[in-house]
C-alpha cells in the first residue's frame, strides 16, 4: 500500500467549545460519535448527551455526560430523545446528528420498496425529526444554537449501486442544511453539515462488511493515500460547535482526503 504524503500527526492542542454548552450527540456510540465525545470532554467544560441505539456511550463515566439509550424509529422517538436530554441538561445548545446506517447492501435494482423506504427513513426522515425538534427547543430558549448534520461526499457523485438510497438520503441532507439554516438564522441557530469521505470509523466494516484487503483498495483511491482519522472529523465538528464558527451557516464541509478530485 502506498505511503501517505500527509500522515495524521495529532497537534498538541484540543479544540474547545464555550464553557457550559449542552450538546446532544446522536450516535455517540459509533466511531465518530465516541471520538467527538472524548474530544469535547478533554478540551471543554461542557455537558454531553451520549446517545446510542443499543447502548449509550459513557466515555470514562465522566459526570459531565448524560447517557441516553433509544432506538429511533419514529418522530415520537426523536421528540422523546431531545426532550430527555433537554430536561436532564436543563436546555440544549447544540445537536450533532450522526445516527444512520445501511439497512441492506445490495444493488438498488434488487431492493424491495420496503427496503428502499427504510433506508430513506433512517437516513433522512429521522435526522429531520431530530433537527426540527432541536430547533423548536432552541427557538423557545431564545439563546441561539447549533445543529450539525452528517453527510457523505459520495452523495454528490451519484453514490454507489450498493448504497444508492443512503446516498440519495444524504443528498437530501444537503438541502435540509440549507433550508434549516435559512429558518434558524434570525434566531441565532446555525445549521451546518460535514460531508465525509473515507473515515476510519468502522462504518465500512460494520455496514458494508469490508475486510482489510477491501479497505486497502479503498485507501488507494484517496489522493492522500490514507483514510481520515475519526479525531480529524471530531475536530471539525467541534469547530462548528465553537465560538469560531458564528459567521457560518447553511454550509457542507468536505473532509475527504481529496476523494473525487
Amino acid at each position: 500500500m502506498t505511503k501517505s504524503s500527509s500522515p495524521f500527526t495529532p497537534p498538541n492542542w484540543v479544540p474547545a467549545v464555550e464553557p457550559g454548552m449542552k450538546i446532544l450527540i446522536v450516535g455517540a456510540s459509533g466511531g465518530l460519535g465516541s471520538s467527538l465525545t472524548d474530544m469535547l470532554l478533554k478540551g471543554s467544560d461542557c455537558i454531553v448527551g451520549t446517545h446510542g441505539a443499543t447502548k449509550a456511550y459513557h466515555g470514562d463515566s465522566d459526570s459531565r455526560t448524560i447517557p441516553l439509550q433509544a432506538t429511533l424509529n419514529s418522530e415520537d422517538d426523536c421528540l422523546n430523545l431531545v426532550d430527555m436530554f433537554s430536561e436532564q441538561a436543563n436546555g440544549i445548545d447544540g445537536i450533532v446528528i450522526l445516527a444512520g446506517r445501511l439497512t441492506k447492501t445490495d444493488h438498488w435494482d434488487n431492493l424491495s420498496a420496503e427496503e428502499w423506504e427504510q433506508d430513506i427513513h433512517v437516513n433522512l426522515n429521522i435526522p429531520f425529526y431530530l433537527a426540527r425538534t432541536a430547533m423548536r427547543k432552541m427557538k423557545e430558549q431564545n439563546l441561539g444554537g447549533r445543529i450539525i448534520l452528517n453527510g457523505t461526499e459520495s452523495a454528490i457523485h451519484g453514490g454507489s449501486a450498493q448504497s444508492f438510497p443512503y446516498a440519495i438520503a444524504k443528498r437530501g441532507t444537503e438541502c435540509m442544511v440549507e433550508g434549516l439554516a435559512r429558518e434558524g438564522a434570525s434566531h441565532g441557530i446555525l445549521v451546518n453539515g460535514v460531508r465525509l469521505g473515507y473515515i476510519k470509523s468502522g462504518f465500512h466494516q460494520r455496514w458494508l462488511k469490508k475486510d482489510k484487503e477491501a479497505m486497502d483498495i479503498r485507501t488507494e483511491l484517496v489522493p492522500l493515500k490514507r483514510g481520515g482519522e475519526p479525531e480529524e472529523a471530531a475536530a471539525l465538528f467541534t469547530y462548528l460547535l465553537s465560538g469560531w464558527s458564528t459567521f457560518i451557516t447553511g454550509q457542507m464541509f468536505a473532509l475527504t482526503g481529496g476523494d473525487w478530485l
